[in-house]
Protein backbone atom coordinates (compact mmCIF):
# COMPACT_ATOMS: atom_id res chain seq x y z
CA UNK A 1 0.00 0.00 0.00
CA UNK A 2 1.49 3.62 -0.73
CA UNK A 3 0.47 7.16 0.59
CA UNK A 4 -1.00 7.50 -2.86
CA UNK A 5 -4.09 4.94 -2.49
CA UNK A 6 -4.38 5.31 1.61
CA UNK A 7 -5.05 9.69 0.65
CA UNK A 8 -7.88 8.58 -1.73
CA UNK A 9 -9.43 5.81 0.19
CA UNK A 10 -9.91 7.81 3.28
CA UNK A 11 -12.30 10.01 0.94
CA UNK A 12 -14.68 7.12 1.51
CA UNK A 13 -15.28 7.43 4.85
CA UNK A 14 -18.27 9.95 6.13
CA UNK A 15 -20.11 11.19 9.12
CA UNK A 16 -22.82 9.36 10.94
CA UNK A 17 -24.99 11.97 10.97
CA UNK A 18 -24.68 13.21 7.15
CA UNK A 19 -25.20 9.24 6.16
CA UNK A 20 -28.04 9.06 8.39
CA UNK A 21 -29.53 12.56 7.13
CA UNK A 22 -28.93 11.23 3.57
CA UNK A 23 -30.85 8.11 4.27
CA UNK A 24 -33.42 9.81 5.58
CA UNK A 25 -34.13 12.38 3.35
CA UNK A 26 -33.91 9.61 0.37
CA UNK A 27 -36.90 7.25 2.22
CA UNK A 28 -39.02 10.95 2.48
CA UNK A 29 -38.54 11.61 -1.19
CA UNK A 30 -39.32 7.99 -1.90
CA UNK A 31 -42.49 8.35 0.15
CA UNK A 32 -43.43 11.57 -1.33
CA UNK A 33 -43.24 10.23 -4.28
CA UNK A 34 -45.01 7.03 -4.28
CA UNK A 35 -48.01 8.84 -2.65
CA UNK A 36 -48.36 12.15 -5.06
CA UNK A 37 -47.38 10.69 -8.34
CA UNK A 38 -49.28 12.08 -11.26
CA UNK A 39 -48.77 9.37 -13.07
CA UNK A 40 -50.03 5.61 -11.66
CA UNK A 41 -47.79 3.37 -12.72
CA UNK A 42 -48.52 0.34 -13.71
CA UNK A 43 -45.75 -1.98 -12.94
CA UNK A 44 -46.23 -4.68 -9.78
CA UNK A 45 -43.34 -4.33 -7.38
CA UNK A 46 -41.09 -7.63 -7.39
CA UNK A 47 -41.45 -10.46 -4.95
CA UNK A 48 -37.60 -9.16 -4.21
CA UNK A 49 -38.57 -6.09 -3.30
CA UNK A 50 -41.29 -7.46 -1.34
CA UNK A 51 -39.57 -9.63 0.63
CA UNK A 52 -36.80 -6.85 1.13
CA UNK A 53 -39.77 -4.58 3.04
CA UNK A 54 -41.33 -7.71 4.82
CA UNK A 55 -37.43 -8.15 6.13
CA UNK A 56 -37.70 -4.29 6.85
CA UNK A 57 -40.94 -4.20 9.02
CA UNK A 58 -40.01 -7.04 10.31
CA UNK A 59 -36.81 -5.30 11.91
CA UNK A 60 -38.77 -2.27 13.13
CA UNK A 61 -41.54 -4.59 14.86
CA UNK A 62 -39.11 -5.86 16.96
CA UNK A 63 -36.07 -3.19 17.47
CA UNK A 64 -36.56 0.57 17.89
CA UNK A 65 -35.23 3.27 15.31
CA UNK A 66 -32.39 4.07 17.70
CA UNK A 67 -30.81 -0.03 17.30
CA UNK A 68 -32.22 0.28 14.01
CA UNK A 69 -29.94 2.92 13.24
CA UNK A 70 -27.22 1.56 14.86
CA UNK A 71 -27.33 -1.96 13.29
CA UNK A 72 -26.87 -0.04 9.72
CA UNK A 73 -24.14 1.77 10.76
CA UNK A 74 -22.09 -1.63 12.11
CA UNK A 75 -22.94 -3.00 8.38
CA UNK A 76 -21.96 0.03 6.32
CA UNK A 77 -18.77 0.04 8.23
CA UNK A 78 -18.35 -3.64 8.11
CA UNK A 79 -18.70 -3.49 4.44
CA UNK A 80 -15.95 -0.49 4.15
CA UNK A 81 -13.82 -2.24 6.21
CA UNK A 82 -13.67 -5.65 3.86
CA UNK A 83 -13.94 -3.73 0.94
CA UNK A 84 -10.52 -1.48 2.18
CA UNK A 85 -8.72 -4.74 3.12
CA UNK A 86 -9.55 -6.55 -0.21
CA UNK A 87 -7.94 -3.67 -2.30
CA UNK A 88 -5.19 -2.82 -0.33
CA UNK A 89 -4.15 -6.67 -0.42
CA UNK A 90 -4.64 -6.69 -4.15
CA UNK A 91 -1.89 -3.36 -4.57
CA UNK A 92 0.47 -4.60 -2.25
CA UNK A 93 0.95 -8.07 -3.85
CA UNK A 94 0.59 -6.23 -7.25
CA UNK A 95 3.47 -4.03 -6.17
CA UNK A 96 5.30 -6.94 -4.80
CA UNK A 97 5.30 -8.95 -8.01
CA UNK A 98 6.45 -6.38 -10.26
CA UNK A 99 9.52 -5.48 -7.90
CA UNK A 100 10.81 -9.13 -7.64
CA UNK A 101 10.97 -8.68 -11.74
CA UNK A 102 13.96 -6.28 -12.08
CA UNK A 103 16.92 -7.58 -11.91
CA UNK A 104 19.73 -6.00 -10.01
CA UNK A 105 21.49 -5.32 -13.89
CA UNK A 106 18.36 -4.75 -15.30
CA UNK A 107 16.52 -1.58 -16.52
CA UNK A 108 13.03 -0.77 -15.54
CA UNK A 109 10.92 -1.92 -19.25
CA UNK A 110 9.40 0.70 -20.94
CA UNK A 111 6.06 -0.86 -20.92
CA UNK A 112 5.93 -0.63 -17.49
CA UNK A 113 1.79 -0.36 -16.37
CA UNK A 114 2.49 2.66 -13.74
CA UNK A 115 4.10 4.75 -16.78
CA UNK A 116 1.07 4.45 -18.81
CA UNK A 117 -0.68 6.32 -15.68
CA UNK A 118 -1.55 10.04 -15.76
CA UNK A 119 1.65 11.77 -14.29
CA UNK A 120 -0.40 13.94 -12.38
CA UNK A 121 -1.98 10.76 -10.34
CA UNK A 122 -1.80 10.71 -6.62
CA UNK A 123 -1.45 6.74 -7.56
CA UNK A 124 1.64 7.61 -9.70
CA UNK A 125 3.40 9.56 -7.36
CA UNK A 126 3.14 6.84 -4.08
CA UNK A 127 4.07 4.21 -6.89
CA UNK A 128 7.63 6.20 -7.79
CA UNK A 129 8.32 6.92 -4.04
CA UNK A 130 7.96 3.38 -2.65
CA UNK A 131 9.29 1.30 -5.80
CA UNK A 132 13.17 -0.05 -5.14
CA UNK A 133 14.73 1.39 -8.18
CA UNK A 134 17.60 -0.94 -9.34
CA UNK A 135 21.35 0.41 -9.27
CA UNK A 136 22.08 1.87 -12.55
CA UNK A 137 24.50 -0.72 -14.34
CA UNK A 138 27.95 0.14 -14.05
CA UNK A 139 29.62 2.89 -16.57
CA UNK A 140 32.68 0.94 -16.94
CA UNK A 141 33.33 -2.52 -18.10
CA UNK A 142 34.33 -5.05 -14.64
CA UNK A 143 35.60 -7.93 -15.97
CA UNK A 144 33.96 -11.56 -15.83
CA UNK A 145 34.67 -14.91 -14.95
CA UNK A 146 34.48 -18.46 -16.85
CA UNK A 147 32.00 -20.28 -14.97
CA UNK A 148 33.06 -22.99 -12.76
CA UNK A 149 34.23 -26.53 -14.38
CA UNK A 150 35.26 -24.30 -17.36
CA UNK A 151 37.72 -26.07 -19.35
CA UNK A 152 39.84 -23.17 -19.42
CA UNK A 153 39.61 -22.76 -15.77
CA UNK A 154 41.83 -25.61 -15.08
CA UNK A 155 43.90 -25.40 -17.74
CA UNK A 156 47.70 -26.18 -17.46
CA UNK A 157 50.54 -26.19 -19.71
CA UNK A 158 51.89 -29.42 -20.71
CA UNK A 159 55.56 -29.63 -20.35
CA UNK A 160 57.57 -28.72 -23.63
CA UNK A 161 58.29 -32.19 -25.81
CA UNK A 162 61.73 -33.24 -25.14
CA UNK A 163 62.88 -33.33 -28.82
CA UNK A 164 66.26 -32.50 -29.35
CA UNK A 165 66.29 -31.77 -33.03
CA UNK A 166 64.27 -28.58 -32.33
CA UNK A 167 66.17 -25.97 -30.19
CA UNK A 168 64.80 -22.66 -29.12
CA UNK A 169 61.65 -21.04 -28.62
CA UNK A 170 58.29 -22.94 -29.77
CA UNK A 171 54.62 -22.24 -29.26
CA UNK A 172 52.44 -23.72 -26.44
CA UNK A 173 48.82 -24.59 -26.47
CA UNK A 174 46.48 -21.85 -25.37
CA UNK A 175 42.77 -22.47 -24.21
CA UNK A 176 40.75 -20.20 -26.34
CA UNK A 177 36.79 -19.64 -26.35
CA UNK A 178 35.07 -20.50 -29.53
CA UNK A 179 34.30 -17.83 -31.40
CA UNK A 180 30.29 -17.40 -31.18
CA UNK A 181 31.05 -17.18 -27.22
CA UNK A 182 34.10 -14.81 -27.70
CA UNK A 183 32.15 -12.58 -29.96
CA UNK A 184 29.09 -12.79 -27.26
CA UNK A 185 31.83 -11.59 -24.37
CA UNK A 186 32.89 -8.59 -25.92
CA UNK A 187 32.52 -5.66 -23.55
CA UNK A 188 29.38 -3.06 -24.25
CA UNK A 189 31.14 -0.56 -22.50
CA UNK A 190 34.87 0.35 -21.70
CA UNK A 191 37.35 -0.51 -19.17
CA UNK A 192 38.12 1.57 -16.13
CA UNK A 193 41.24 4.45 -16.85
CA UNK A 194 42.60 4.86 -13.59
CA UNK A 195 42.99 8.43 -12.82
CA UNK A 196 43.47 9.79 -16.06
CA UNK A 197 40.14 10.42 -18.34
CA UNK A 198 40.58 12.72 -20.53
CA UNK A 199 43.87 12.95 -22.39
CA UNK A 200 44.81 15.46 -25.53
CA UNK A 201 47.72 15.84 -27.61
CA UNK A 202 49.85 19.11 -28.24
CA UNK A 203 49.47 20.39 -31.52
CA UNK A 204 52.63 22.93 -32.31
CA UNK A 205 51.81 25.30 -35.91
CA UNK A 206 55.97 26.48 -34.97
CA UNK A 207 57.62 23.53 -33.86
CA UNK A 208 59.40 24.83 -30.96
CA UNK A 209 63.27 23.07 -30.69
CA UNK A 210 63.54 23.58 -26.91
CA UNK A 211 64.62 20.56 -26.04
CA UNK A 212 67.65 19.31 -24.43
CA UNK A 213 68.33 16.64 -27.51
CA UNK A 214 66.42 14.12 -29.04
CA UNK A 215 63.06 14.89 -30.28
CA UNK A 216 62.10 15.34 -34.05
CA UNK A 217 59.86 17.25 -36.33
CA UNK A 218 57.00 14.58 -36.71
CA UNK A 219 56.97 13.63 -32.92
CA UNK A 220 58.20 17.36 -31.56
CA UNK A 221 60.84 18.56 -29.21
CA UNK A 222 59.67 18.02 -25.76
CA UNK A 223 61.70 19.58 -23.18
CA UNK A 224 63.02 17.53 -20.46
CA UNK A 225 60.76 18.82 -17.89
CA UNK A 226 57.91 18.15 -20.09
CA UNK A 227 58.83 14.87 -20.25
CA UNK A 228 59.20 14.82 -16.58
CA UNK A 229 54.96 16.46 -16.17
CA UNK A 230 53.55 13.85 -18.56
CA UNK A 231 54.16 11.32 -16.17
CA UNK A 232 51.97 12.98 -13.50
CA UNK A 233 49.14 11.65 -13.88
CA UNK A 234 46.50 13.90 -13.71
CA UNK A 235 42.46 13.50 -14.47
CA UNK A 236 42.87 15.81 -17.41
CA UNK A 237 46.40 15.48 -19.55
CA UNK A 238 47.59 17.23 -22.45
CA UNK A 239 50.81 15.16 -23.84
CA UNK A 240 53.25 14.93 -26.91
CA UNK A 241 52.36 12.29 -29.34
CA UNK A 242 53.69 12.51 -32.63
CA UNK A 243 51.51 14.29 -35.77
CA UNK A 244 52.87 17.20 -34.23
CA UNK A 245 52.75 19.70 -37.14
CA UNK A 246 49.31 19.41 -37.68
CA UNK A 247 45.61 19.16 -36.14
CA UNK A 248 44.73 15.78 -38.03
CA UNK A 249 46.83 12.96 -38.16
CA UNK A 250 48.26 11.81 -41.35
CA UNK A 251 47.16 15.17 -42.86
CA UNK A 252 50.30 17.59 -43.46
CA UNK A 253 52.17 15.70 -40.48
CA UNK A 254 54.42 13.89 -41.96
CA UNK A 255 53.44 10.21 -42.20
CA UNK A 256 50.78 11.80 -45.04
CA UNK A 257 47.74 9.38 -45.79
CA UNK A 258 45.10 9.83 -48.83
CA UNK A 259 41.99 11.47 -48.17
CA UNK A 260 40.22 8.33 -48.57
CA UNK A 261 42.19 6.41 -46.87
CA UNK A 262 41.71 8.74 -43.46
CA UNK A 263 38.09 8.54 -43.89
CA UNK A 264 37.66 5.11 -43.89
CA UNK A 265 40.21 4.36 -41.00
CA UNK A 266 37.50 7.17 -39.23
CA UNK A 267 34.89 4.72 -40.02
CA UNK A 268 36.19 1.61 -38.12
CA UNK A 269 34.38 1.61 -35.04
CA UNK A 270 35.25 -1.58 -33.52
CA UNK A 271 38.54 -3.71 -34.38
CA UNK A 272 41.59 -2.83 -35.66
CA UNK A 273 44.14 -5.30 -36.79
CA UNK A 274 47.40 -3.07 -37.99
CA UNK A 275 50.98 -4.30 -39.43
CA UNK A 276 53.61 -1.81 -41.47
CA UNK A 277 56.32 -2.59 -44.50
CA UNK A 278 58.09 0.09 -44.62
CA UNK A 279 61.42 -0.52 -47.29
CA UNK A 280 59.93 -3.75 -48.93
CA UNK A 281 61.57 -5.53 -45.78
CA UNK A 282 58.46 -8.36 -45.58
CA UNK A 283 56.29 -10.47 -47.91
CA UNK A 284 52.43 -9.52 -47.17
CA UNK A 285 51.39 -12.54 -45.24
CA UNK A 286 47.40 -12.79 -45.09
CA UNK A 287 45.73 -14.03 -42.00
CA UNK A 288 44.16 -17.53 -41.38
CA UNK A 289 41.50 -19.16 -40.05
CA UNK A 290 39.43 -15.86 -39.68
CA UNK A 291 35.50 -16.45 -39.37
CA UNK A 292 33.25 -14.88 -41.29
CA UNK A 293 32.11 -12.07 -38.78
CA UNK A 294 35.48 -11.11 -38.59
CA UNK A 295 35.73 -10.41 -41.78
CA UNK A 296 32.73 -8.54 -42.45
CA UNK A 297 33.31 -6.53 -38.66
CA UNK A 298 37.61 -6.25 -37.62
CA UNK A 299 39.25 -3.42 -40.04
CA UNK A 300 42.48 -5.03 -41.36
CA UNK A 301 45.27 -2.39 -42.18
CA UNK A 302 48.54 -3.07 -43.65
CA UNK A 303 50.29 0.46 -44.27
CA UNK A 304 53.47 0.48 -46.63
CA UNK A 305 55.54 3.18 -47.83
CA UNK A 306 56.52 4.35 -51.71
CA UNK A 307 59.47 1.87 -51.91
CA UNK A 308 57.28 -1.24 -51.20
CA UNK A 309 54.46 0.26 -53.27
CA UNK A 310 56.22 0.27 -56.33
CA UNK A 311 57.83 -3.45 -55.28
CA UNK A 312 54.14 -4.58 -55.05
CA UNK A 313 52.96 -3.50 -58.61
CA UNK A 314 55.26 -4.48 -60.33
CA UNK A 315 55.10 -7.80 -58.81
CA UNK A 316 50.93 -7.22 -59.91
CA UNK A 317 49.82 -7.96 -55.79
CA UNK A 318 48.83 -4.38 -55.81
CA UNK A 319 46.05 -3.00 -57.80
CA UNK A 320 43.58 0.39 -58.17
CA UNK A 321 40.96 -1.64 -55.52
CA UNK A 322 43.92 -0.90 -52.45
CA UNK A 323 42.95 -4.47 -51.38
CA UNK A 324 45.53 -7.70 -51.27
CA UNK A 325 43.24 -10.26 -49.55
CA UNK A 326 41.96 -8.69 -46.19
CA UNK A 327 43.99 -6.23 -45.63
CA UNK A 328 43.62 -2.79 -46.93
CA UNK A 329 47.09 -1.24 -47.98
CA UNK A 330 47.32 2.02 -47.21
CA UNK A 331 50.44 4.23 -48.80
CA UNK A 332 52.29 6.41 -46.58
CA UNK A 333 54.25 9.24 -47.88
CA UNK A 334 56.26 11.69 -46.25
CA UNK A 335 57.89 9.51 -44.22
CA UNK A 336 59.87 11.24 -41.25
CA UNK A 337 62.45 9.11 -40.60
CA UNK A 338 65.30 7.79 -42.52
CA UNK A 339 65.48 4.43 -40.27
CA UNK A 340 62.84 1.93 -41.04
CA UNK A 341 62.55 0.23 -38.32
CA UNK A 342 61.81 3.84 -36.03
CA UNK A 343 59.39 4.49 -38.76
CA UNK A 344 57.38 0.95 -38.03
CA UNK A 345 57.06 2.55 -34.18
CA UNK A 346 54.52 5.10 -35.88
CA UNK A 347 51.85 2.72 -36.86
CA UNK A 348 52.58 -0.05 -34.02
CA UNK A 349 52.31 2.62 -30.89
CA UNK A 350 50.47 5.26 -32.23
CA UNK A 351 47.62 3.21 -33.90
CA UNK A 352 44.40 4.92 -31.93
CA UNK A 353 45.67 8.21 -33.21
CA UNK A 354 44.92 6.81 -36.88
CA UNK A 355 41.68 5.55 -35.75
CA UNK A 356 40.10 7.50 -33.42
CA UNK A 357 36.94 6.20 -33.29
CA UNK A 358 38.38 2.34 -32.93
CA UNK A 359 37.72 0.48 -29.44
CA UNK A 360 40.42 -2.67 -29.87
CA UNK A 361 43.50 -2.78 -31.51
CA UNK A 362 45.63 -5.71 -32.49
CA UNK A 363 49.21 -4.89 -33.66
CA UNK A 364 51.44 -7.65 -35.50
CA UNK A 365 54.95 -7.03 -37.16
CA UNK A 366 55.03 -7.46 -41.06
CA UNK A 367 57.11 -10.70 -40.59
CA UNK A 368 53.77 -12.30 -38.62
CA UNK A 369 51.29 -14.20 -40.17
CA UNK A 370 47.72 -13.94 -38.38
CA UNK A 371 46.43 -17.34 -37.22
CA UNK A 372 43.77 -17.28 -34.80
CA UNK A 373 40.49 -14.88 -35.11
CA UNK A 374 41.24 -11.84 -33.44
CA UNK A 375 38.28 -11.97 -31.04
CA UNK A 376 39.80 -15.15 -29.56
CA UNK A 377 42.64 -13.22 -28.77
CA UNK A 378 40.99 -10.22 -27.52
CA UNK A 379 39.13 -12.63 -25.31
CA UNK A 380 42.10 -14.41 -23.81
CA UNK A 381 44.54 -12.26 -23.35
CA UNK A 382 42.24 -8.89 -22.32
CA UNK A 383 38.79 -9.37 -21.85
CA UNK A 384 39.44 -12.43 -19.53
CA UNK A 385 42.00 -11.27 -17.89
CA UNK A 386 40.51 -7.17 -17.57
CA UNK A 387 43.19 -5.79 -18.90
CA UNK A 388 43.30 -2.84 -21.68
CA UNK A 389 47.36 -3.54 -22.47
CA UNK A 390 48.58 -7.27 -22.99
CA UNK A 391 52.21 -7.96 -24.46
CA UNK A 392 54.58 -10.98 -24.28
CA UNK A 393 57.27 -11.31 -22.75
CA UNK A 394 60.55 -11.84 -24.24
CA UNK A 395 61.49 -15.89 -24.43
CA UNK A 396 64.82 -15.59 -23.17
CA UNK A 397 65.85 -12.26 -21.53
CA UNK A 398 63.76 -10.09 -18.72
CA UNK A 399 66.42 -7.77 -17.79
CA UNK A 400 67.27 -4.11 -19.58
CA UNK A 401 71.05 -3.91 -19.21
CA UNK A 402 71.10 -7.63 -20.80
CA UNK A 403 68.92 -6.67 -23.45
CA UNK A 404 70.93 -3.38 -23.83
CA UNK A 405 74.13 -5.57 -24.39
CA UNK A 406 72.15 -8.02 -27.04
CA UNK A 407 71.44 -5.70 -28.92
CA UNK A 408 75.45 -4.19 -28.90
CA UNK A 409 76.42 -7.46 -29.81
CA UNK A 410 74.17 -8.25 -32.62
CA UNK A 411 74.74 -4.29 -33.99
CA UNK A 412 71.18 -3.43 -33.84
CA UNK A 413 71.91 0.36 -32.91
CA UNK A 414 74.87 2.63 -32.67
CA UNK A 415 76.30 1.51 -29.07
CA UNK A 416 77.12 4.86 -27.92
CA UNK A 417 73.04 5.68 -27.71
CA UNK A 418 72.62 2.75 -26.47
CA UNK A 419 74.92 3.57 -23.85
CA UNK A 420 73.68 7.18 -23.51
CA UNK A 421 69.92 5.87 -23.05
CA UNK A 422 71.10 2.83 -20.45
CA UNK A 423 73.04 5.57 -18.58
CA UNK A 424 70.19 8.15 -18.33
CA UNK A 425 67.61 5.43 -17.69
CA UNK A 426 70.46 4.79 -14.48
CA UNK A 427 70.39 8.14 -13.33
CA UNK A 428 66.73 8.26 -12.87
CA UNK A 429 66.38 5.26 -10.74
CA UNK A 430 66.70 1.73 -13.43
CA UNK A 431 68.27 -1.16 -11.72
CA UNK A 432 68.73 -4.77 -12.94
CA UNK A 433 65.09 -6.94 -12.37
CA UNK A 434 65.23 -8.80 -9.26
CA UNK A 435 61.95 -11.09 -7.96
CA UNK A 436 62.03 -7.60 -5.70
CA UNK A 437 59.33 -6.62 -8.69
CA UNK A 438 57.24 -9.60 -8.68
CA UNK A 439 54.21 -9.51 -9.44
CA UNK A 440 55.95 -8.18 -12.72
CA UNK A 441 57.66 -11.08 -14.22
CA UNK A 442 59.94 -9.45 -16.85
CA UNK A 443 61.18 -6.01 -18.08
CA UNK A 444 61.83 -6.62 -21.62
CA UNK A 445 58.70 -7.30 -24.09
CA UNK A 446 58.90 -9.31 -27.08
CA UNK A 447 57.17 -6.43 -29.09
CA UNK A 448 55.94 -7.98 -32.34
CA UNK A 449 52.59 -7.97 -30.82
CA UNK A 450 50.44 -5.39 -29.06
CA UNK A 451 47.06 -6.36 -27.87
CA UNK A 452 45.03 -3.40 -26.84
CA UNK A 453 42.20 -1.51 -25.66
CA UNK A 454 41.86 2.36 -26.37
CA UNK A 455 41.42 3.90 -23.37
CA UNK A 456 43.49 7.09 -22.23
CA UNK A 457 45.45 5.50 -19.46
CA UNK A 458 46.58 2.86 -22.63
CA UNK A 459 47.07 5.80 -24.96
CA UNK A 460 48.95 7.63 -22.47
CA UNK A 461 51.45 4.61 -22.44
CA UNK A 462 51.71 4.53 -25.58
CA UNK A 463 52.35 7.82 -26.54
CA UNK A 464 55.33 8.36 -23.81
CA UNK A 465 56.65 5.27 -25.21
CA UNK A 466 56.75 6.71 -28.34
CA UNK A 467 58.29 9.91 -27.38
CA UNK A 468 61.18 7.96 -25.48
CA UNK A 469 61.55 5.96 -28.91
CA UNK A 470 61.85 9.28 -30.68
CA UNK A 471 63.95 10.73 -28.06
CA UNK A 472 66.83 8.01 -27.21
CA UNK A 473 67.19 4.99 -29.70
CA UNK A 474 64.25 3.06 -31.82
CA UNK A 475 65.11 0.02 -29.38
CA UNK A 476 61.71 0.07 -27.95
CA UNK A 477 62.47 -2.99 -25.56
CA UNK A 478 65.16 -0.58 -23.72
CA UNK A 479 62.40 2.14 -22.95
CA UNK A 480 59.43 -0.25 -22.55
CA UNK A 481 59.90 -1.03 -18.68
CA UNK A 482 60.90 2.63 -17.85
CA UNK A 483 57.47 3.76 -18.90
CA UNK A 484 55.84 1.29 -17.21
CA UNK A 485 57.44 1.07 -13.85
CA UNK A 486 56.49 5.55 -14.20
CA UNK A 487 52.56 4.90 -14.84
CA UNK A 488 52.33 2.57 -12.47
CA UNK A 489 53.78 4.14 -9.83
CA UNK A 490 51.28 7.00 -10.16
CA UNK A 491 48.25 4.55 -10.77
CA UNK A 492 47.05 0.91 -10.45
CA UNK A 493 47.16 0.05 -14.16
CA UNK A 494 48.42 -2.75 -15.29
CA UNK A 495 49.64 -4.63 -17.95
CA UNK A 496 49.12 -7.99 -18.81
CA UNK A 497 52.89 -9.72 -19.52
CA UNK A 498 51.91 -12.99 -21.32
CA UNK A 499 54.42 -15.88 -22.13
CA UNK A 500 56.00 -15.53 -25.81
CA UNK A 501 55.09 -19.09 -26.24
CA UNK A 502 51.38 -18.25 -26.04
CA UNK A 503 52.02 -15.73 -28.90
CA UNK A 504 53.53 -18.03 -30.75
CA UNK A 505 50.18 -19.91 -30.87
CA UNK A 506 48.49 -17.24 -32.87
CA UNK A 507 50.94 -15.70 -34.94
CA UNK A 508 54.10 -17.33 -37.17
CA UNK A 509 56.82 -15.78 -37.85
CA UNK A 510 58.21 -15.54 -41.08
CA UNK A 511 61.37 -15.21 -43.00
CA UNK A 512 62.05 -11.63 -43.80
CA UNK A 513 62.57 -11.10 -47.81
CA UNK A 514 66.39 -11.00 -47.76
CA UNK A 515 66.67 -14.26 -46.27
CA UNK A 516 64.16 -15.44 -48.57
CA UNK A 517 65.99 -14.16 -51.56
CA UNK A 518 69.53 -15.56 -50.66
CA UNK A 519 67.12 -19.17 -49.71
CA UNK A 520 66.45 -18.66 -53.63
CA UNK A 521 69.86 -18.00 -54.37
CA UNK A 522 70.94 -21.35 -52.87
CA UNK A 523 68.16 -23.51 -54.42
CA UNK A 524 69.22 -22.28 -57.75
CA UNK A 525 72.61 -22.99 -56.84
CA UNK A 526 71.54 -26.27 -55.79
CA UNK A 527 69.83 -27.09 -58.66
CA UNK A 528 72.17 -26.73 -61.36
CA UNK A 529 72.81 -29.67 -63.49
CA UNK A 530 76.31 -31.53 -61.69
CA UNK A 531 79.27 -31.82 -63.45
CA UNK A 532 81.81 -34.85 -64.24
CA UNK A 533 84.59 -33.09 -61.88
CA UNK A 534 83.19 -33.43 -58.30
CA UNK A 535 81.58 -29.93 -57.30
CA UNK A 536 84.07 -27.30 -55.43
CA UNK A 537 83.04 -26.26 -52.11
CA UNK A 538 80.63 -23.36 -51.46
CA UNK A 539 82.08 -19.92 -51.52
CA UNK A 540 82.52 -18.96 -48.12
CA UNK A 541 80.85 -15.00 -48.82
CA UNK A 542 77.61 -16.11 -49.03
CA UNK A 543 77.49 -18.28 -45.54
CA UNK A 544 79.07 -15.04 -43.59
CA UNK A 545 76.44 -12.78 -45.09
CA UNK A 546 74.05 -15.38 -43.95
CA UNK A 547 75.26 -15.77 -40.03
CA UNK A 548 76.68 -12.27 -39.90
CA UNK A 549 74.21 -9.44 -41.39
CA UNK A 550 72.50 -8.12 -38.45
CA UNK A 551 68.91 -8.10 -39.58
CA UNK A 552 69.53 -11.86 -40.55
CA UNK A 553 70.81 -12.64 -37.08
CA UNK A 554 67.92 -11.21 -35.78
CA UNK A 555 65.39 -14.02 -37.84
CA UNK A 556 68.04 -16.51 -36.34
CA UNK A 557 67.71 -15.63 -32.49
CA UNK A 558 64.02 -15.05 -32.71
CA UNK A 559 63.01 -18.58 -34.52
CA UNK A 560 65.99 -20.22 -34.82
CA UNK A 561 63.86 -23.57 -35.31
CA UNK A 562 63.27 -22.71 -38.63
CA UNK A 563 66.79 -22.29 -39.46
CA UNK A 564 67.58 -25.70 -38.56
CA UNK A 565 67.64 -27.27 -41.55
CA UNK A 566 69.87 -24.51 -43.62
CA UNK A 567 70.91 -25.82 -47.49
CA UNK A 568 74.33 -25.36 -46.02
CA UNK A 569 74.11 -29.11 -45.13
CA UNK A 570 73.10 -30.40 -48.53
CA UNK A 571 75.82 -28.18 -50.56
CA UNK A 572 78.96 -30.57 -49.30
CA UNK A 573 80.29 -33.23 -51.16
CA UNK A 574 79.40 -36.91 -50.11
CA UNK A 575 82.70 -38.03 -50.05
CA UNK A 576 83.56 -35.44 -47.59
CA UNK A 577 81.18 -35.83 -45.06
CA UNK A 578 83.46 -38.23 -42.96
CA UNK A 579 83.59 -37.44 -38.89
CA UNK A 580 85.42 -34.32 -40.00
CA UNK A 581 82.38 -33.04 -41.68
CA UNK A 582 79.72 -33.69 -39.52
CA UNK A 583 81.35 -31.78 -36.23
CA UNK A 584 81.66 -29.03 -38.55
CA UNK A 585 77.63 -29.07 -39.20
CA UNK A 586 76.59 -29.83 -35.92
CA UNK A 587 79.34 -26.18 -34.56
CA UNK A 588 77.44 -24.42 -37.47
CA UNK A 589 73.79 -25.60 -36.11
CA UNK A 590 74.08 -26.06 -32.83
CA UNK A 591 71.80 -24.50 -29.97
CA UNK A 592 70.70 -24.87 -26.63
CA UNK A 593 67.71 -26.44 -25.57
CA UNK A 594 65.14 -24.03 -24.36
CA UNK A 595 61.99 -24.90 -22.91
CA UNK A 596 58.28 -22.66 -23.59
Amino acid sequence: MNGGSLGMRSGSYGSLDKQLQQNNNNNNSNNNYNGVSPIPTVRKPSKMQKEKERLFHWICKFAGRKRVGMLLLCVISAVVFVWVLYVGKGEDAQESEHVQTIGVNESMPLNNPVASNDLSSPNLVGVVHDLALPPPPPAVFLGYTLPPGHPCNIFTLPPPPADRKRTGPRPCPVCYLPVEEAIALMPKVPSDSPVLKNLTYIYEENLSRDGEFGGSDFGGYPTLKQRSDSYDIRESMSVHCGFARGIKPGRNTGYDMDDDDLLDMEQCHGVVVASAIFGNFDEINQPSNISDYSKATVCFYMFIDEVTETAMKSAGTLGSSKKVGLWRVVVVRNIPYVDARRTGKIPKLLVHRMFPNARFSLWIDGKLELVVDPYQILERFLWRKNATFAISRHYKRFDVFTEAEANKAAKKYDNASIDFQINFYKSEGLTPYSEAKLPITSDVPEGCVIIREHVPISNLFTCLWYNEVDRFTSRDQISFSTVRDKIISKTNWSINMFLDCERRNFVVQKYHKAVLDLFAQFADHHHKPAAVQPPPLPPSPPAAVLFDNPPIKSTLETSPERIVTIPVRKILPRRSRGRYGYRRHRKVAAGNINSY
